[in-house]
């Protein structure tokens, strides 16, 4: 494993190849803190047009979160079906807008605004269903803190690249990207969009188009053949017929 110094300067490397691929984009959020917290939810594993449209079936079957809230539970699931797992993702929305309800008296999260990065990830992580990933996107996107959020394409290609190691999990990269990053909510936001990105168009599961990557020279996986063993990733197969 590289020292330190070294892989910062390697994690800045990419993320400025990475900005020249895809460009420097403008953070952007939905505009209702609320509807970033709940769409964060709604879009694990599953994919960006699911979430929009369970978001928008679930507000209008219930406009007011007091109704989300308190809607029978089958009939939320099925509001929200669209999206992948809405068994396990109904009860969640419930659960945190119950708290938020006894904690704050509504279903309004502005306040985080105001607060330090790190007092408004402690509140949001003690909140039901709420962990690291879902924390970081809404305090990125919405109140651009800078924070980094680590899905499964930016752990797998942060992985490949030897930036962290083959067993660091995402959460534990949540606390170490950024560390080798400038604390900037621009920087942030383009280096997990790109990353994202990367790992949606490039750097995928399974198959990776590495001939086709700007980072291949950089990149500990390709060197090795695709044989390195990571926590994020299977081991290369072939592609058929290859």
């Amino acid at each position: 494993m590289q020292s330190s110094p070294d892989l910062a300067h390697k994690t800045l490397d990419a993320h400025q190849r990475l900005n020249e691929h895809y460009g420097i984009q403008p953070i952007q959020g939905y505009s209702d803190p609320m509807h970033e917290l709940i769409g964060t939810i709604l879009s694990h594993r599953t994919t960006h047009a699911n979430e929009v449209t369970a978001y928008r079936t679930m507000r209008e079957r219930f406009p007011n979160w007091e109704q989300v809230r308190d809607a029978p539970l089958p009939e939320l699931i099925d509001a929200i079906r669209s999206a992948n797992y809405p068994e396990v993702k109904a009860p969640y929305i419930q659960n945190l807008l119950t708290h938020l309800f006894r904690e704050t008296g509504q279903a309004n999260i502005d306040f985080l605004d105001k607060l330090s990065t790190e007092e408004a990830m402690a509140w949001l992580t003690k909140l039901p269903g709420i962990g690291m990933k879902t924390a970081t996107l809404l305090l990125l996107f919405k109140f651009q803190k800078p924070v980094l959020p680590v899905d499964t394409h930016v752990h797998r290609v942060t992985q490949r690249l030897g930036l962290i190691g083959p067993k660091v999990s995402a959460e534990k990269a949540h606390t170490l990207l950024p560390s080798y990053l400038p604390p900037d909510a621009l920087v942030l936001f383009n280096f997990h969009k790109h990353f994202y990105w990367h790992g949606q168009r490039i750097c995928t599961w399974y198959f990776p188009k590495c001939r086709e990557c700007v980072l291949q020279t950089m990149c500990d996986f390709y060197q090795s053949g695709g044989t390195m063993a990571l926590s994020s990733t299977p081991t290369r197969k072939k592609p058929p017929g290859g």
